[in-house]
């Protein structure tokens, strides 16, 4: 098949252009940048440069390619990650959820495609109440902290665009892996080591990792797999930051996480971080692994943080 990737240099976007070109198809992927371009095509591609937040430039290099298949992989995350200021660092992403959904999906109908994938995100958004762990079916949080409103809203929107319009949206969870926050010379890894990420309270959120390499080769997947809706792309195990965080660290070679309360934590990473921290909500990937003939190839963080971080100890050089 013909496919675009509107993304195609990112995190997730520069790993789905080999796989996709492996299995035989002809893949466009875009970039903001020439630079990003060229890495498409050593990669196999055809790299177009294309502003991912100008409608008029999505349109052109949707209709330039006529693909069979749209992947939507845009994102700006470049801002490094705040909890007070979430809203303000994910704002060039949420535009791209919204604007650049829209865009991309009207000229991807336009250009008469089969079949459109939207990045998403699942964990935090997850509505705080009920069971540890949801489905696709479950809501979206109804009240969530101030400072993530327009991140959810965009969230939200980029979801119900998606399946309005055919296509899957896929909920990639927290993503980790060489090139990430988390990851080997990632600002988490790194607050991590300094032992500035605490353990807030009891640390009962719960949280649902994806390898990197798992979300591309999900998305991999998708392209022929799975009728229209939401799917959670994560690993088998959702657990509370109480038992994951303590391994990251060992796996890292840092000393234990330290303890806070949450009115402490308050002060330090606002409403928001306390909530992800204490009261969040896993996510199910048990539909996307059997709609879309997928399974994780880390299945569980626990030996994803050992070998699948980039990071290399002084114990293992």
């Amino acid at each position: 098949m013909k496919i675009f990737i509107a993304g195609a240099s990112g995190a997730i976007g520069s790993r789905l252009v080999p796989l996709l070109v492996a299995a035989g198809h002809d893949v466009t992927g875009t970039s903001r940048t020439d630079t990003g371009a060229r890495r498409i095509e050593a990669a196999g591609g055809h790299g177009v440069t294309m502003d991912g937040r100008d409608s008029a430039s999505i349109r052109r290099a949707v209709l330039e390619a006529l693909p069979d298949v749209v992947v939507h992989e845009l994102t700006s995350l470049s801002a490094g990650f705040d909890f007070k200021r979430f809203d303000e660092v994910f704002a060039a992403t949420n535009d791209m959820r919204t604007r650049g959904t829209d865009a991309l999906i009207a000229a991807a109908q336009e250009a008469g495609t089969e079949r459109i994938l939207v990045q998403s995100y699942t964990g935090w958004p997850n509505a705080r109440t009920g069971g540890p762990v949801k489905t696709e079916e479950d809501p979206l949080d109804p009240d969530p902290a101030p400072a993530v409103r327009r991140t959810l809203a965009a969230i939200a929107h980029t979801e119900r665009a998606t399946v309005d319009a055919g296509g899957l949206a896929l909920r990639y969870g927290n993503l980790y892996g060489p090139g990430q926050a988390l990851g080997e010379g990632g600002q988490m890894l790194d607050v991590v080591r300094k032992r500035q990420f605490p353990i807030v309270g009891r640390g009962t959120g719960i949280w649902s990792f994806c390898h990197v390499e798992d979300a591309a080769s999900a998305t991999a997947a998708a392209v022929s797999h799975g009728a229209p809706g939401l799917y959670n792309i994560v690993d088998d195990e959702p657990a509370p930051v109480s038992e994951w965080l303590p391994v990251l660290a060992q796996a890292v070679g840092a000393k234990r996480p330290m303890h806070v309360p949450g009115w402490v934590a308050r002060t330090m990473v606002g409403e928001f971080g306390v909530a992800w921290m204490t009261t969040a909500r896993g996510s199910s990937n048990a539909k996307a692994k059997a709609a879309l003939e997928w399974s994780p190839r880390y299945a569980s963080w626990r030996d994803g943080f050992r070998t699948g971080l980039g990071v290399v100890t002084a114990a293992a050089a």
